[in-house]
């Protein structure tokens, strides 16, 4: 018996006859506010399965920042794994020393740690680097906010994180983020960067050097920006949109340039990710580093020069 066409008004519904509250341009899809959030959990769970991102016995550090991503991504691997007793989890973040902006983030990442009860630590660039990012930035003349932020936003978190004795550290990276990693990276010619871009990174590296690097893992990496934000907001997380003052460069243009791509072929972020872990470990071969990696001679941190950037971009 023929299955009589949908109405128009029927069409606009959910699959299970609900008011939608989201439409996957990419699926071509209605999505109400119980079906969104179970597709988005099956997603992220789908994704810790098939890379393997959490392994009996972690301890997980989350870098949390008080944004949107790291915050739907504690909510939701709290949510997850806090049945299992063998897995430990707390939360990190970091006070750059930015006035008016990070102090606002890390309210909302303290509410969302105590209604959760994970254990919060905050680790400053002031005590760790010696100085806040805003008298670094006067006293260097610097241009290059991003650089000299990001530079030292790894280094501290790689260190807090080993301090704390975590086996995995969880960032909120989204596929909106990644896509724009592959392209920013290829335009610079950075390929070595480039091939350590990934779902899980960084366990090759701290086995052969003694665990000096914490392992990367972004359960998030196949979301769109998109749904992570309405994720946050359906499920009623503290969570700060404000943006950093000092957000600046590249990303902002291949940002626009992907949004707009997105906009007009729906599913070509995916595409874009998908084609790029194809060809991923042909560029991580051609272009591995070929001396030794040894530590830093200032701060014994891991480099392959003999003073690390960060030391020389901070002189720790």
């Amino acid at each position: 018996m023929p299955v009589p066409l949908k109405t128009k008004s029927e069409k606009n519904l959910c699959t299970c006859g609900k008011k939608p509250v989201f439409y996957r341009r990419y699926e071509g899809r209605y999505y109400c506010k119980a079906c969104f959030c179970e597709s988005f959990e099956k997603k992220v769970k789908k994704t810790i399965a098939k890379y393997k991102l959490i392994e009996k016995g972690d301890r997980i550090a989350f870098g949390l920042s008080g944004g949107k991503d790291s915050s739907a991504v504690l909510y939701l691997l709290h949510k997850i794994l806090s049945p299992r007793r063998d897995i430990k989890m707390f939360a990190i973040s970091m006070d750059e020393g930015i006035a008016g902006y990070r102090n606002e983030t890390l309210k909302k990442a303290k509410e969302l740690c105590k209604s959760l009860g994970v254990k919060h630590h905050i680790f400053s660039f002031k005590d760790i680097l010696g100085k806040p990012l805003d008298k670094k930035i006067i006293e260097r003349g610097e241009r290059d906010y991003c650089t000299l932020c990001g530079v030292g936003r790894r280094y501290v978190l790689n260190l807090a994180a080993r301090k704390l004795k975590a086996t995995k550290l969880c960032l909120g990276h989204n596929l909106d983020d990644e896509a724009q990693a592959v392209l920013m990276n290829f335009f610079r010619g950075d390929l070595l960067r480039a091939g350590r871009l990934g779902t899980k990174t960084d366990a090759a590296l701290s086995e052969k050097h003694g665990n000096l690097f914490i392992p990367r893992i972004k359960p998030l990496r196949f979301i769109p920006e998109k749904e992570v934000t309405l994720y946050a907001v359906l499920k009623k997380l503290p969570y700060s949109d404000l943006e950093c003052p000092y957000a600046q460069g590249m990303r902002f243009d291949v940002r626009d340039f992907l949004n707009e791509m997105e906009n007009k072929h729906p599913g070509m972020k995916f595409a874009l990710l998908e084609g790029y872990d194809k060809i991923v470990p042909a560029i991580s071969k051609a272009v591995q580093y070929k001396g030794k990696l040894s530590t830093c001679k200032k701060c014994g941190e891991p480099t392959s020069h003999e003073i690390c950037k960060t030391c020389q971009l901070w002189k720790v």
